[in-house]
């Protein structure tokens, strides 16, 4: 567990969070979104101690991060694994190389039980072993994605951090990755936090959300709190098109019962569509 209590940063003059708490749990995924300048970014970075936040306190289960000397919070560092936007691979290194780096980093084990353990995690990500001696360049969109997901629990990290993990991607491999990560999350027993822009992530994986708006907490809840919310701000923001509140209007009457949701929509649409050529503007036939 994550507990984030009363943090603030401030870059020269410029507020970008005031006074944010929140928990973020163990065995669910907690999603951190907002616009652009909202300070989502700024508020992950001082999670993992990239910022120095003026006030305020990160605690790792129950561990004040904030507090700590640098020894330290290297050894909270060591159960964190990362997720970067861009993936963030080394080109220069194979698939392999590059999910065997942090065992290279932090651990004295052999090669055999380093390779046994790339192995490993590269199969939880759904990729095959002939996959390991090719290069970034050689990956599709996706597939760096999975090999970025392998590195980042290849430690097994008490704590895993994603920014953006479905930038670049289409939609139905981004559902992929959401429903890998959610899946991980669970399996492990991990804090997981992710930074997002994405709604289908939040209306899928959101079991936690945070939504910021100008360096402020506005909103918390869950993904299905989310459709009932009357904040008018996060309904802007998540449901910005006339499209999307049509479907938060479709799923809540699903969530309250006024319409199956398993609906055979063909059959209704046949049921309920008027007949063509019967309307009563059309002129009669001598």
């Amino acid at each position: 567990m994550i507990e984030v209590k009363n943090i603030k940063k401030s870059f020269g003059d410029k507020v970008v969070i005031e006074d944010v708490s929140c928990v973020m749990k163990a065995g669910q995924c907690n999603l951190i979104i907002g616009s652009s300048g909202s300070g989502k970014t700024v508020l992950q970075k001082c999670m993992v101690g990239l910022f120095e936040p003026d006030q305020g306190e990160i605690l790792y289960g129950g561990q004040n991060f904030t507090a700590m000397k640098g020894t330290e919070k290297t050894e909270i560092r060591k159960e964190i694994g990362m997720l970067f936007q861009g993936s963030a691979l080394f080109d220069s290194l194979n698939v392999q190389e590059n999910v065997m780096f942090p065992l290279n980093m932090f651990t004295k084990d052999s090669f055999k039980k380093k390779l046994e353990r790339v192995n490993e995690v590269l199969a939880r990500v759904s990729l095959a072993d002939d996959v390991n001696k090719k290069y970034p360049s050689e990956l599709s969109g996706g597939m760096k994605k999975r090999v970025a997901l392998a590195r980042a629990i290849v430690l097994n990290p008490k704590y895993l951090f994603c920014d953006e993990p479905n930038s670049g991607l289409d939609p139905q491999t981004s559902l992929v990755i959401d429903r890998l990560i959610q899946e991980i999350t669970k399996e492990f027993n991990m804090t997981t936090v992710v930074n997002t822009h994405d709604m289908n992530s939040v209306m899928e994986i959101g079991n936690y959300i945070l939504y910021m708006y100008k360096g402020n907490k506005e909103w918390e809840g869950n993904n299905r709190e989310i459709i009932f919310s009357k904040n008018q701000r996060l309904n802007d923001f998540i449901f910005a098109s006339e499209f999307l509140q049509d479907a938060k209007d479709m799923r809540m009457l699903e969530e309250t019962g006024k319409i199956p949701n398993h609906r055979n929509m063909e059959e209704m649409l046949r049921k309920d569509a008027p007949s063509m050529g019967t309307s009563s503007d059309t002129p009669p036939t001598n």
